[in-house]
């Protein structure tokens, strides 16, 4: 390997996914010279094997499943999917995983792009070594920013590797349907990938280790998505883990804790996930190769001035739209750090604070039903010391959802907060519900009173009748 050259920059962002992207547009925005390096494509997780492909699957399946339950259109989409024009949307909405419109946008704003793999090599020092071999030293004036993300926790089981699993990328960019598939998890990948592939001709098993689906969420969402993974044909087993995997002649056979055998084409670990930090060169500034990074408020790592960590390394909220919150609140609060500026220093829902982080974090499950959820569960409220009080309303109670059809099922709970009357937390599952999460998000990060919310006067007949229906249950019960 041989050094071409040394540049200096305000900023050296590490990682050109979504959160080091909207770093580098914070920090270019107020005026910084920014270099980002990437090793993978520009874009990240998210646009390549994450959130982009994996509702690019689902978004036909979703559709078909409404179409089913509407008298009139039910006889009209009893048909399978077209799994080649599916798979086709998938691969454009991934621009067939080619980064070359990201590196525009990233020009665009005018960060320097760095292709290669990114290691800190000291105090505001980052060593890039170049797909050709060669090595380039960039120098941070202000702020080296990790935004390398996270990618999939394989379970320590003999001979995986042999088998070949799929993780999270395999799972969202196949090229063929697999006849049976095992699906290893009950969080949000699993419940995805197991709905995209079943609808569209795989026979789904679902070997989940703990008792329900989404278990951070509340317990009735869990149900009801098993439920529809049920009805749609899935094998959903729980309290049920896997002792080992084996790969012969050409099958999977994986063993469960319960002595069972069950086989399939392929199988899918989505058992958690885990820092990309083992090998960005953590050593070389006192920190511990592959851990999560602890952080404030402002996104900067604990013990340092320098530092930050965005996105899934910090470990807070592994979501792609968390992450760029994150990075707006960083890339704002390097920016007045550099400029000399006090309101980096400002207290909380300030533009250099991510406040959001500690209860008002959006989550949707594009699940059948979908499954959407911000802020507190009951349990975890509880578990906060806060006095709190839970009410339920069946979406069967709301007009709007009628119009979905026959057949569905669904329920949203809000979670109020008894002394102050404002909602700590929401959990709706139901048709259209992601739709619904941002008034739900509004309320909590806003602490809206109750007594408010009584004139936010939801339009009928749409699902947003919900909200009447929940604030009449906490008045009338």
């Amino acid at each position: 390997m041989t050094e071409t050259d040394s540049i200096a920059y305000d900023v050296v962002v590490l990682g050109a996914g979504p959160v080091g992207e909207n770093v580098a547009d914070r920090t270019r925005a107020a005026g910084l010279s920014t270099a980002v390096v990437e090793s993978e494509l520009v874009g990240g997780e998210c646009s390549y094997w994450a959130c982009m492909p994996s509702k690019a699957l689902l978004r036909p399946v979703l559709l078909r499943a409404d179409a089913r339950r509407v008298p009139g259109l039910r006889e009209a989409a009893r048909g399978p999917l077209d799994v080649t024009a599916v798979l086709a949307h998938r691969d454009e909405y991934t621009s067939h995983w080619k980064d070359d419109g990201q590196v525009r946008w990233l020009e665009g704003i005018g960060a320097d792009l760095h292709r290669g793999h990114g290691r800190l090599s000291g105090p505001r020092t980052v060593t890039v070594t170049g797909p050709d071999g060669t090595t380039r030293t960039l120098t941070a004036r202000h702020a080296v920013a990790v935004c390398t993300g996270s990618g999939a926790l394989l379970p320590e089981l003999p001979g995986l590797a042999d088998v070949r699993p799929w993780t999270s990328r395999e799972a969202t960019s196949a090229q063929e349907v697999p006849g049976r598939l095992i699906v290893v998890g009950g969080g949000v990948v699993a419940t995805e990938m197991a709905t995209a592939w079943q609808a569209l001709g795989s026979r789904v098993t679902l070997l989940v280790r703990g008792k329900g689906l989404l278990p951070r969420m509340e317990p009735f969402a869990g149900e009801l998505v098993a439920e529809g993974l049920t009805g749609a044909g899935a094998d959903v087993r729980t309290g049920t883990s896997v002792t080992s995997v084996t790969r012969e002649n050409g099958t999977v056979v994986a063993v469960t804790g319960q002595g069972e055998r069950v086989e399939a084409d392929e199988i899918l670990f989505a058992t958690g996930r885990t820092p990309r930090t083992g090998d960005i060169g953590l050593d070389t500034v006192g920190l511990e190769p592959g851990s999560w990074l602890p952080v404030d408020d402002s996104l900067r790592v604990t013990g340092s001035d320098w530092l930050y960590a965005v996105g899934d390394v910090n470990h807070r909220a592994l979501l792609t739209h968390q992450g760029k919150y994150q990075a707006r609140v960083a890339g704002a609060a390097i920016a007045a750090r550099a400029l000399g500026g006090s309101g980096a220093e400002a207290g909380p829902w300030g533009a250099h604070a991510a406040t959001a982080d500690h209860g008002a974090v959006p989550q949707v499950v594009f699940a059948d039903p979908e499954a959407a959820a911000v802020g507190l569960s009951l349990a975890e409220a509880k578990q906060a010391g806060h006095r709190v009080r839970a009410v339920d309303v069946e979406f069967s109670s709301v007009a709007g959802a009628g119009l979905y059809g026959d057949g569905h099922r669904g329920r949203a709970r809000m979670v109020v907060d008894v002394e102050r009357e404002i909602l700590r937390g929401v959990t709706f599952v139901g048709p259209g519900v992601g739709e619904l999460i941002h008034a739900a998000t509004v309320a909590v990060a806003g602490e809206v009173p109750l007594s408010r919310l009584w004139h936010a006067v939801p339009a009928y007949p749409t699902l947003s009748e919900v909200w009447l229906r929940l604030l009449e249950g906490y008045r009338d019960n």
